[in-house]
């Protein structure tokens, strides 16, 4: 038994239900479902953000925004014009949803919960009609021909669907990026983005929690990040590492996660200069022991173990300290090296830079160039962002787009 809808949106996420509301919002008269194949939808809304959710960023200007997307910057500017961070907080207000911006500019419900956006969501699929129908994992995608009209067909476990229009807002979805291909089109394989670094170092073994602003290169690369740098248990994060870890997805895959970074805790300060600050404290400071308070904007803790791993003893004076001995400690202040072995996922807001070439795609309806009533939502193309809300913002300009084009 077949079952019919004007449009199907394959995958009960953010992007998949921001699509399906608009859609029905914009058209009332269109029969749509969302197919989603857990027992339970929006699940990654749900934990995001640590459970608050972070909706969107408070940044308004497109031209700006294409920046925090290292794959997708090109061509989300078409988009954000046509419905950027200032639209979703419109969008979210009108469906009784207040945000907020936090000093770094991130923005979450006021309720500080993800299952505000949740009960947004249910409420406005509940209210429009759309139907909602979990446990649906899609096995097969096909386009018969029927009654002379080419429409698209969707056998899940248990049901067979027909609709005239298809949304895929499937996220990172190995299964169907498999069926998508063999209708031609071209995925570009997926990697990991949004990790943290593994490094065990002794320099950093006493120090998780602790954090500062640094600024960490890749060897042999052009890969640069300044930022906030966590030390933690397994070894570094913070802004600064995510943010590398999504621009260097791709270099860093290939790299086996095995490569060394360099760490300037001075960030735009170089060993010369570092030295030459050093010489003047060793005279302002004379008499007092080197490790005991650190000089620069960090924590004393770190600057303890630069210290110590510059070949200094703890009690040492500034006046008793070596040429050797101030050219280390500029080293290790602006150029330490450490040894990168392995990744961990970044919370769980787990991230893949890969997807549906994007050469592929229609961007100001965000349909398929190679089949017509075919489109894409979300992650499930080949752009994604640092972390700070910018993967949301593509989900909902992305939906929106399909939704208008629909």
């Amino acid at each position: 038994m077949n079952q019919d809808f004007d449009i199907i949106v394959v995958g009960g996420g953010a992007a998949g239900f921001f699509t399906a509301i608009n859609i029905v919002e914009k058209n009332p008269k269109l029969k749509v479902a969302i197919l989603e194949r857990g027992a339970e939808v929006l699940q990654k809304v749900r934990i995001s953000g640590g459970g608050r959710c972070n909706v969107t960023h408070a940044c308004f200007e497109p031209n700006e925004l294409v920046k925090f997307y290292p794959r997708g910057e090109k061509e989300l500017r078409g988009p954000f014009h046509q419905f950027c961070s200032g639209d979703t907080i419109e969008w979210f207000e009108k469906h009784g949803v207040e945000l907020k911006i936090e000093d770094d500019g991130r923005m979450f419900p006021v309720s500080n919960s993800s299952q505000t956006i949740i009960d947004c969501f249910l409420e406005a699929t509940t209210k429009l009609g759309i139907k909602v129908l979990t446990g649906q994992s899609v096995q097969s995608i096909f386009r018969p021909e029927i009654a002379g009209e080419s429409v698209w067909k969707i056998e899940t476990q248990s049901e067979n669907y027909i609709t005239e229009k298809l949304v895929l807002a499937t996220g990172s979805n190995p299964k169907v990026w498999d069926m998508l291909q063999t209708y031609g089109h071209a995925v570009v394989n997926p990697v990991p983005s949004l990790f943290t670094f593994n490094i065990k170092d002794p320099r950093i073994k006493e120090l998780p929690g602790v954090a500062a602003l640094a600024t960490v290169k890749v060897k042999d690369s052009k890969l640069e990040s300044t930022g906030p740098l966590l030390i933690t248990h397994w070894g570094m994060s913070g802004p600064a590492v995510l943010k590398l870890s999504a621009w260097g997805a791709r270099i860093l895959h290939d790299k086996n996660y095995q490569f060394t970074i360099y760490v300037n805790w001075l960030n735009d300060v170089d060993a010369n200069d570092a030295e030459i600050k050093l010489k003047e404290l060793k005279q302002e400071h004379a008499k007092k022991a080197v490790s005991k308070k650190s000089p620069f904007d960090f924590p004393n803790r770190l600057w303890e173990s630069l210290v110590l791993a510059s070949g200094i003893e703890i009690e040492t004076k500034w006046a008793d300290l070596s040429k050797v001995q101030l050219q280390n400690l500029a080293n290790q202040l602006t150029n330490g090296s450490f040894q990168v072995n392995g990744k961990s996922t970044f919370k769980e807001e787990f991230v893949t830079a890969g997807g549906i070439d994007l050469k592929e795609i229609n961007f100001k309806t965000m349909e398929s160039k190679l089949h017509n009533n075919l489109y894409f939502a979300g992650e499930i193309v080949n752009i994604d962002a640092i972390t700070g809300g910018f993967n949301f913002q593509n989900a909902w300009t992305s939906g929106f787009i399909v939704a208008n084009a629909i």
